[in-house]
């Protein structure tokens, strides 16, 4: 099981660094490969709030990230025209799930030859990613491709997450992710701001491990209460290495039960 992590939004380069640099330190002690997430644009966001620091700065502080900390990098396109230039950057391009129906975004990514997350849309059901994968393959038959559950609309303002989702992604052959942190968003809950329960994180990633998963996605910030982007439901910094101690205890249990 490998992890992506970091702050949903580039705030800034100080911030972005001190999360990089425990997060590396962790899972180095740990022995969890590592993927550094973070955007420089949020914008699929319900009101007219910060987006974040913008693509070029972003790209600058996330190829610094890579270099100083030897770290693959995962980071969101929200246009086909970032894709190429987000590409020379970023080892893994990441479809937002409320642009995984996109044609010309999924194809787009594609052609760069790197590989390819899909976030399953709140909308979606688990079998309908079988439409992202082959306008993937349509034009890059070769391409990797993630597939990242993170949870499913439920009314308005909720999310559950429907654990045989996991079961039934995996079944396209593709490495399955679960993203723990936006599974418990309470979107628009709070006057056009997005709620959350980061309580809940732990809990849901333990079942979603026990169901089995490839990899785990989680958002971590030092100080997530004053972030400027899921604040509700990004992870403390300062709680990650217990957490991630329980994800690789309770992934080598689920893992002696198939031996």
């Amino acid at each position: 099981m490998f992890l992506i992590a970091g702050p949903c939004a580039i705030e800034s380069r100080d911030m972005v660094f001190r999360t990089a640099e425990t997060l590396k330190s962790v899972c180095g002690e740990l022995e969890i490969p590592l993927y550094f997430k973070s955007s420089f644009d949020k914008a699929n966001r319900t009101s007219l709030s910060p987006r974040g620091i913008g693509m070029d700065e972003g790209l600058r502080i996330l190829q610094d990230v890579k270099e100083r900390f030897d770290l693959p990098i995962l980071t969101d396109v929200h246009e086909s025209w970032q894709c190429l230039p987000v590409s020379e950057v970023a080892d893994v391009l990441q479809i937002p799930a409320f642009l995984s129906r996109q044609t010309d975004l999924l194809q787009a990514a594609a052609r760069t030859g790197r590989i390819v997350n899909v976030k399953k849309g709140q909308f979606m059901a688990p079998w309908d990613m079988r439409g992202a994968i082959d306008k993937i393959r349509s034009v890059s038959p070769e391409t990797d491709i993630w597939l990242t559950e993170r949870g499913s609309s439920f009314g308005y303002g909720r999310l559950v997450v429907d654990m045989t989702s996991l079961v039934e992604m995996r079944k396209f052959g593709c490495p399955v992710v679960f993203d723990a942190t936006h599974s418990v968003q309470q979107p628009s809950s709070q006057a056009g701001v997005t709620g959350g329960n980061r309580a809940m994180v732990p809990h849901l990633m333990r079942a979603a491990i026990a169901v089995g998963i490839d990899a785990l996605f989680l958002e971590v910030h030092p100080d997530p209460d004053h972030a400027i982007s899921d604040a509700a439901n990004q992870v403390r910094l300062a709680d990650i290495k217990q957490i991630l101690t329980q994800a690789v205890r309770l992934q080598q249990t689920v893992d002696s039960l198939y031996l």
